[in-house]
């Protein structure tokens, strides 16, 4: 919105030449950083206090260390702050007529709305005395298809860019595109990747501050990604494709950085708010669009590293436990897990680390994989 109205100044007096640090998408997304950080600061009291108010207190899954009981008390669905802090200054900051921006927004205020009604609903089960299992699963897993299908098929029918809309890159390789042979195959894969990706932030959010690092460390890289792929110099010299228009992107992902790092002042443990699932889908949500839009859904199998490995866990502990269910019986699965608890977060824990400990480590690994992943342009 800022953009709209003050680039036309520019040339109008004298003085209004300032105004051009308005086309300048650096300036922009510092301002959306900023400006997403103190929204968090100024949102996130009033939305803890009606939370607390209101009663909308954790569930606890079933599972989960013995430790966690003592979180039954801590608000939750606090993802409403950053949602409010992050979309905001998007609008305020980012050019409206982008519709790279346009769709990071809507896609992740679909994932925002999914998660919130999961969340009520496991609340108004658990008033209610019932099994608090919120929104059933085929539902939820709907409501996320249903998203992916719909963003593949835009994509693939109207491209954004001069490349094949049903197409991807591959880190570590110059100007290589991905192109499917049949062209409708790449909406299921977008469906994959925005579904996978949701799941996986909302598996990952099971320890204080953990996925809100985790995520804040991600969208700080695609920043990166997104300011060098939507600048033609840029590409150019590192040898990327040029994306024209996805640096708005930048906006978009710092705004959320800034919103994640005010979040974290109240999410840190131990945590005040946890995001629930209205925060950790909305997350994934925004995480997979981007890696979408920029057409690096295999680069985000690096920069998200932790996510993908506390989805793996989960998978192999399932599918190990009913394969030796199967064949020697429920005694023999529980006493031979792969892991002591999945996710994979939870099996340190059990190791004996704390959680703080576990999660700084966490962190650590998410940084090293962004380092990695950034490590892509110029290792080619």
């Amino acid at each position: 919105m800022l953009y709209h109205l003050f680039t036309p100044l520019v040339g109008s007096c004298r003085l209004c030449i300032i105004f051009n640090v308005f086309n300048y998408i650096t300036f922009r997304s510092a301002g959306a950083a900023v400006t997403g950080l103190l929204m968090a600061f100024a949102v996130g009291p009033f939305v803890i206090r009606r939370l607390r108010a209101m009663k909308v207190r954790q569930v606890i899954r079933a599972g989960t260390p013995d430790s966690h009981q003592e979180k039954k008390s801590t608000p939750t669905m606090g993802g409403v702050i950053f949602l409010i802090a992050g979309l905001v200054p998007t609008l305020l900051w980012a050019r409206l007529n982008n519709r790279y921006v346009w769709i990071a927004v809507l896609a992740t205020a679909w994932m925002g709305c999914l998660g919130f009604i999961d969340d009520y609903l496991k609340l108004k089960q658990q008033r209610e005395g019932k099994k608090n299992e919120g929104l059933v699963e085929r539902y939820k897993l709907v409501g996320q298809l249903t998203l992916g299908v719909a963003l593949g098929i835009a994509l693939w029918l109207s491209p954004l860019s001069n490349l094949p809309g049903a197409s991807t890159t591959i880190p570590f390789y110059k100007y290589v595109l991905v192109v499917p042979v049949f062209a409708w195959l790449y909406v299921p894969w977008v469906a994959f990747v925005l579904t996978g990706t949701s799941n996986a932030v909302n598996l990952t959010d099971g320890l204080d501050g953990l996925a809100t690092g985790l995520s804040a460390i991600a969208f700080a890289t695609f920043a990166i990604f997104a300011y060098l792929i939507g600048r033609f110099d840029a590409s150019q010299y590192l040898q990327i494709y040029y994306l024209r228009g996805s640096g708005e992107l930048t906006v978009f992902c710092s705004a959320l950085l800034g919103a994640l790092i005010g979040f974290l002042w109240y999410n840190t443990h131990p945590a005040e708010v946890f995001m629930g699932d209205t925060g950790s889908l909305a997350l994934g949500g925004a995480l997979g669009a981007v890696a979408i839009l920029l057409k690096s859904e295999f680069l985000l199998l690096l920069v998200g590293a932790v996510f993908a490995a506390e989805t793996v866990s989960v998978i192999v502990q399932r599918s190990v436990f009913k394969y030796r269910r199967s064949r020697h019986g429920v005694d023999y699965a529980k006493a031979h897990r792969v892991f002591l608890r999945a996710p994979l977060h939870h099996h340190f824990e059990l190791k004996g680390w704390q959680e703080s400990q576990v999660v700084v480590r966490f962190w650590i690994l998410g940084v090293l994989s962004a380092l990695l992943a950034l490590s892509t342009l110029k290792l080619r």
